[in-house]
């Protein structure tokens, strides 16, 4: 398995959760290498209790440096150009790890590689479909999410971003074509790999939530709480977090003026601090021990978010803990919650009027509360755990 992100542990954020719920029921049934890269904050700590649930890792450095000023942005954007890999998959490239990949597939060292995240496909040679099978696990298509952000104006770079809208598109288009098997999280990243290859061997495979660490609420706590999850210098989840507390709340408050905004999530950013000061009803934790309890305390819980694709998996873990959820298009992505198929599992909202109807209802009516708390927990189960989605992925990886 290859992965530039270290996987641990898995409550740091999305891409690690996903990686190391994956990882490890599998690496419980079969011999397992994880390639991957030590970054700034990763602990001795982090790899020892990494080592313990597989059966070899091998650790590089993560660059640390990055050139900043106009002429490192076009040599940037002209490498783009001409090479078709973009920036982020450059910078953390590794001819180390490719020497090391290149020596272990020479020797036939393994069976099946995955690349965990589509940055890791890098390393992956088209030839080699002839004689290994390489899966990759794409958690959302950047060429959809770099799309959208221009079409939402979320973008945090507009011109960068329409520069580099076509060469994405080249670049995924080309990327998938190398590998035996595609994962995606989505029916709507599906649709988009299948546009770029008809050919592509694909399998959804969403993300999901260890239950352990995120148990069922033992009770409702009524009240007027709205929390929002979320790693809070993403700028994804910083949009988020700002358009609801400076849109939404406000209009929340004039109708129950004890309403309260939680923002919980790690390295909170600067202009997601300021809210605070804007408003004394909104609090921002910063890392907390367990967010499961915030959950718990919670009376309603929010996935305002305006771009960014592929399934959240704070949306879930919101809906495992019994959380009433309030969620955009983007927020629900890949969650089946309000279809004539199903029973009804989350209130849907795109636009402020919406937010503060679903919400008002929510507050109101603890029968919808408790509706939607057991519905959604009832999907996790059913749906959505670890272990049933690493046997899935278990079973892509050992296909003939």
């Amino acid at each position: 398995m290859l992965s530039s992100t270290f996987p641990y542990p898995p409550t740091k954020g999305g891409t690690h959760n996903r990686t190391f719920n994956l990882l490890q029921p599998i690496a419980q049934r079969h011999q397992v290498t994880l390639v991957t890269q030590r970054a700034t904050d990763v602990t001795d700590e982090d790899i020892e209790s990494l080592k313990n649930h597989i059966d070899k890792l091998v650790i590089f450095p993560r660059p640390t440096i990055v050139e900043s000023g106009l002429i490192a942005k076009i040599k940037r954007f002209s490498k783009f150009w001409l090479a078709g890999i973009p920036p982020n998959v450059l910078y953390l490239y590794s001819q180390e790890i490719q020497q090391w990949i290149d020596k272990a597939v020479a020797e036939n060292q393994f069976e099946a590689i995955t690349c965990e995240h589509s940055v890791n496909e890098v390393y992956i040679r088209p030839e080699w479909r002839d004689k290994i099978r390489t899966i990759i696990d794409i958690h959302s298509s950047i060429y959809r999410t770099c799309k959208n952000q221009l079409a939402t104006r979320t973008s945090d770079n507009e011109l960068r971003d329409r520069f580099y809208l076509p060469l994405l598109r080249r670049y995924e288009q080309r990327s998938t074509r190398k590998f035996s098997h595609v994962v995606v999280t989505t029916d709507e990243d599906e649709q988009q790999i299948k546009v770029f290859n008809p050919q592509a061997q694909i399998t959804v495979i969403p993300n999901g939530v260890d239950l352990h660490t995120f148990p069922y609420r033992p009770q409702d706590p009524n009240g007027y709480k709205i929390v929002f999850v979320g790693g809070l210098d993403y700028f994804v989840n910083i949009d988020a977090a700002c358009f609801f507390a400076r849109e939404v709340f406000p209009q929340i408050q004039q109708k129950f003026p004890e309403a309260t905004l939680t923002l919980v999530g790690s390295k909170p950013a600067a202009e997601v601090l300021a809210l605070t000061q804007q408003n004394s009803a909104i609090e921002v934790t910063g890392r907390v021990p367990s967010i499961a309890e915030y959950l718990h305390q919670a009376t309603v819980a929010v996935a305002p978010l305006r771009t960014g694709f592929g399934m959240k998996i704070k949306t879930l873990e919101y809906m495992a803990s019994g959380c009433p959820v309030v969620g955009s298009d983007r927020g629900l992505e890949g969650i089946e919650v309000d279809s004539d198929r199903v029973t009804l599992r989350a209130l849907r909202a795109n636009t402020v009027d919406e937010y503060v109807e679903a919400i008002s209802n929510l507050f109101n009516d603890a029968d919808l509360r408790a509706k939607l708390s057991h519905n959604g927990r009832e999907m996790i189960e059913q749906e959505y755990t670890w272990s049933s989605l690493a046997q899935l992925y278990e079973q892509v990886i050992k296909a003939d």
